[in-house]
């Protein structure tokens, strides 16, 4: 194979190891600042949110891992294997963890006080997340990975989570609407569940992914 047909994948790989350690560490920081905050606030749903970005980062690990093991040929298939396996189980992990927050919130009436940093927190995971996820999307075309196709959606959903922690807070904030944020992350749950089992069943490559090389 000619230095020119190598290039191409060793450049979108780098790309994609700089992308997934940007999101391990920023996740690891929304994810200790959240939990703060929740734990200052009161917020279960805040605390919720942080424990999500540690799951996350878990699927990012796994994704550095496929991204590592992609110049071994031989062992290539094996690791993204093992990747899609345990993202898809984190899925299934966030999706547990999300419906007990709801449940336990809305059988506590929990009603925290207002977050600022939370509210900074959301708006701050709005605005970075989709482009973090629209980035690992391209790489996982480029390398015809379905595991870091898995690991954009990730992504994706914490941008979903937060739009919905931004609601609740906001709506608790301004109505005293205590039951906003468990109902509307109760919402997301089924979604995440199917993501789960569908990355399991493997049906995680996006229809225009390249073909390995």
């Amino acid at each position: 194979m000619t230095h020119s047909a190598v290039a191409p994948r060793q450049v979108a790989v780098r790309r994609g190891q700089w992308l997934t350690w940007a999101t391990i560490g920023y996740n690891s920081l929304e994810g200790a600042l959240s939990v703060g905050a929740g734990l200052s606030s009161g917020s279960i749903a805040l605390v919720g949110f942080g424990l999500d970005s540690f799951i996350e980062v878990a699927a990012s690990g796994a994704a550095v891992w496929r991204l590592h093991r992609d110049a071994d040929v031989t062992h290539r298939e094996s690791a993204e294997r093992g990747a899609v396996r345990v993202i898809g189980f984190t899925f299934l992990a966030l999706a547990a963890y999300v419906a007990f927050e709801g449940i336990d919130s809305l059988v506590t009436q929990d009603a925290s006080r207002v977050s600022a940093l939370g509210i900074a927190i959301a708006v701050a995971s709005l605005v970075v997340m989709p482009l973090l996820a629209r980035a690992k999307r391209r790489v996982a075309r480029q390398l015809g990975s379905g595991a870091l196709n898995a690991e954009a959606r990730q992504t994706d959903i914490c941008m979903y989570l937060s739009a919905l922690l931004l609601i609740g807070l906001a709506l608790n904030a301004l109505f005293g609407w205590w039951w906003a944020d468990p109902v509307s992350a109760l919402l997301m749950v089924p979604f995440i569940g199917w993501e789960g089992i569908e990355t399991l069943r493997g049906r995680t490559v996006c229809d225009d992914c390249a073909l390995p090389q």
